[in-house]
């Protein structure tokens, strides 16, 4: 069986955030409106999520729409790090709606939904939710998954629903980043400086391949 044909299906980017004590938050990419009339969506969450937890907690997320021009830092902020480690609005530009923190830096919107129903699914958890509020930031490019890799040359992580493991092969020009899996090409060696763009992680994170 060959996994790579799933990598033709086609996803988005988004943020999901939910709140119980404090703000949490995640980044997916397995996202389905369902139903036009009354609108249905459904999400797809690793139950090792944090964020998980919360939604399950509270019946209640929001979901930011990422936009091709937003700081992929923030994509590593909300990919990589855990909402029980740290304050991840910390340094992101975010909109309070609904009691919700809804990103603001750079999406084109946001909604709003309350969970109807819960699907278990092995790793990971489908929740069906109602619609509740939408609305636009802006006309900006919605972010495709094939944006995410092509271009900002971003990984999956391995809690989601799309990772597929990939055999490293060595090659003296790329550096790969030990926590979030971005790649960086270059002729000679990482500068002494320099931080991953995805996840901020220093240049002893990364390693060649």
């Amino acid at each position: 069986m060959n996994l790579e044909i799933l990598k033709d299906l086609s996803y988005g980017m988004y943020i999901v955030t939910a709140k119980l004590d404090k703000n949490v938050g995640c980044v997916i990419n397995t996202l389905c409106q369902i139903t036009s009339e009354n609108p249905l969506i459904s999400i797809s969450l690793n139950k090792n999520n944090y964020t998980n937890e919360i939604i399950k907690k509270t019946g209640k997320f929001a979901v930011s729409i990422l936009s091709e021009k937003t700081n992929p830092k923030v994509i590593g902020t909300f990919g990589y790090k855990s909402s029980k480690d740290i304050n991840k609005f910390a340094e992101v530009e975010y909109e309070k709606i609904d009691n919700l923190h809804v990103i603001k830096e750079e999406s084109c919107g946001y909604l709003i939904c309350e969970v109807t129903n819960i699907v278990n699914c092995e790793t990971h958890d489908i929740f069906i939710a109602r619609i509740i509020e939408a609305n636009k930031f802006n006309d900006n490019i919605p972010m495709t998954y094939k944006y995410y890799h092509e271009v900002i040359k971003g990984k999956s992580p391995e809690n989601a629903p799309t990772y597929i493991k990939e055999e490293t092969k060595p090659s003296k020009n790329i550096y790969v980043c030990e926590i979030c899996g971005y790649e960086y090409e270059t002729e000679g060696e990482l500068p002494n400086d320099f931080v991953c763009p995805l996840c901020g992680a220093s240049k002893d994170k990364f390693y060649k391949k």
